[in-house]
Order: structure tokens, then sequence, then C-alpha cells
């Protein structure tokens, strides 16, 4: 039995990202791996750590410094029905492949009246929280979300990185994988036998009856200990993985905001026309006479990521949510 098959285990985010990669490369032939310095270093965050060794050159594949030209490469390697699982090193790199992304991978099975299919994922580390130089923090996810023709999605704990990343290989559609760059570290045990969970669809991770927080990514850690810290103080705080970026699923959402009548929004990118205005409107207009306060959104100012120094400053953090709760129970 392989590694990425065997009994429960702890493992961290970037474990559970390694052993859903082995897993993927076992099951199909046409899975291919590329990246800068993924191969024979590991990625910079080592999660494709011992592929290439295990998996050769021809499927682990080290590539130049050029962003645009991997994901291109990327496009013409799943023309030929192979399925590419192409890194970009940090965020902020993602920029110089924005082209390609939009106007190729996903516009292609539009183009080509749905006789051909664009099986890439993209996987970007983003978010802070790691003490990085800029272009190494950012959160780029709105621009992935709202280009049609791209599924977007956020794991958030080693457990779910484990089981997206293979349903997002095995996906004809392209998928942008968004990785919490300061949750790889966190740990959490993997059962690699149970039944994942949809790919497409939002959770609730707790329960409650007061006020909802959703969240996605590295910002689902931070509203789970607002909500335990809530908890301290009499308020029962319901949290919603939203793992989904495109398609939103928002019924889970609705759902329990017509129970707990309250909702905020939690994201590390800016509050300016991120991903909780879209989920602010749609909310307001489905449960509207549910809402018993205005649907407030805590996230980054609309200004460029700050020096590591004071990043801490910039991001959102747990008194922030809990101040956003407090607001919400004000009105």
């Amino acid at each position: 039995m392989s590694e990425s098959t065997s009994k429960t285990q702890q493992i961290s985010l970037s474990k559970g990202l390694n052993l859903g990669l082995r897993r993927a490369l076992e099951d199909d032939p046409k899975v291919l791996l590329m990246g800068e310095d993924i191969g024979k270093l590991g990625g910079v965050f080592r999660v494709t750590d011992g592929l290439q060794k295990d998996f050769g050159e021809a499927r682990v594949v080290d590539t130049p410094l050029a962003e645009s030209g991997i994901v291109g490469t990327a496009v013409g390697l799943a023309l030929a029905g192979y399925r590419p699982v192409v890194e970009i090193q940090f965020d902020g790199f993602v920029y110089p492949a924005f082209d390609q992304i939009v106007t190729q991978v996903a516009k292609m099975r539009a183009r080509a009246l749905g006789k051909v299919s664009m099986p890439i994922v993209i996987r970007i580390p983003f978010g802070g929280g790691i003490g990085a130089v800029e272009h190494h923090s950012e959160s780029p996810e709105a621009y992935f979300a709202m280009t049609a023709g791209l599924r977007v999605v956020a794991a958030s704990n080693p457990v779910e990185a484990y089981w997206m990343i293979q349903q997002a290989i095995a996906s004809d559609d392209p998928v942008i994988f968004f990785e919490p760059k300061r949750r790889y570290w966190d740990k959490a045990e993997l059962d690699p036998t149970a039944t994942p969970y949809p790919l497409y669809a939002s959770r609730v991770v707790r329960q409650g009856t007061d006020a909802t927080l959703v969240a996605y990514g590295p910002m689902v850690k931070t509203c789970l200990e607002a909500a335990a810290a809530a908890a301290d103080e009499g308020r029962s705080l319901e949290v919603i993985d939203l793992r989904t970026l495109s398609p939103l699923d928002l019924e889970p959402v609705y759902a329990s905001v017509r129970k707990t009548g309250r909702l905020i929004t939690v994201h590390e990118a800016s509050v300016f026309l991120g991903m909780g205005a879209e989920i602010a409107a749609k909310v307001t207009e489905k449960c509207f006479y549910s809402l018993e306060a205005p649907v407030l959104r805590v996230g980054a100012p609309h200004t460029p990521y700050p020096p590591s120094r004071v990043e801490e400053e910039f991001l959102p953090d747990l008194d922030r949510v809990l101040d956003a709760v407090d607001r919400a129970f004000a009105f």
C-alpha cells in the first residue's frame, strides 16, 4: 500500500497536498506537474517534495522562470490529452500568466463549442502572514472568480487539501486552486479511506444560532477561533467554510442567515470588490426579511500590501472579526 493510501495519520496542509498529488500521479499516467523549483527542490514550501524522485523528470517538470510560458505549455498539453498541474510559486507571480489564464485557459472550451476541454489545475499559494516581501502575500482570487470559464476553489485545512486537489485534477474544467500559505504547517488527522466532501460545495464547520461567519482559505481558522472566543461571552456563532469561490455555493449561507439573522464575511483580500461584496449582495437579495443587521465585511484595506513588519496591522485577525460581530449585534 502506498503512503498516500495508508492508515489514518497526522499531516500538515502541505503534506496533504503532497499526498493528494502523489495519489493523482499514481492513479492517472496523464497527470503531470510543472513549475519553478518543484522537482529537485520539492517547491519552496516542499509541497512537491519527493515526487520527481519517484515519478521522474518527465512527469514532475522543473520549468524556467516564465509563468506565461508555463501556463501556455499547459494549454498545449491539455489539448493533447494530458492533465497538467501547474504551480505558481507565489500569488504575486501569477500576473505574467494572467493573459494566458483568462484568454486561453478560461475561454478554450467555449471557443471550441465544447469539443475540447481544459483539465488544467493552477495551484497558487496565496495570502499573507509569513513575513514575506512584496509580491509574495497577495490575494488575487476575485480576479479569477469573476472570469467565466474558470473554477476557483480554496482549501482551508490539511484534510480538505488532500481531497480537493485530487478532485480538482479529476475535473475536466480548468481549476484555480488557492492554497493558504500561512496554514501550510497546520496539522490535522487524515483518514484516506473516508468519503470526500463534494468539491464545489460550501460547508458548515461550526454550528451556531446567533450570527454567521463566512470565510475561506486562511480565514476559516481565524473565524473558528473567533467563534470559540465569542462562546465565552455567551454568543453562538455559526462558521461556514465557503471552499468554492466559482461557482459560489450559497445555499448553506442562506439557510444559516435565515436562522441567525446576522452575517459577517471575512477574507484577507481587500474589502473593496472582494468576494464578500458578492456574498453580501446575494444574501441581501435572498434573505432580506431575515436580516436583523446589515451584512458586514471584514478584510484588508484598499491599499498595496505593506512591508512585512506591519502586515499584522493590515490583515484581519480575531479582534477585527469579533469587533464586526459586536457591530452586528448593536443594530
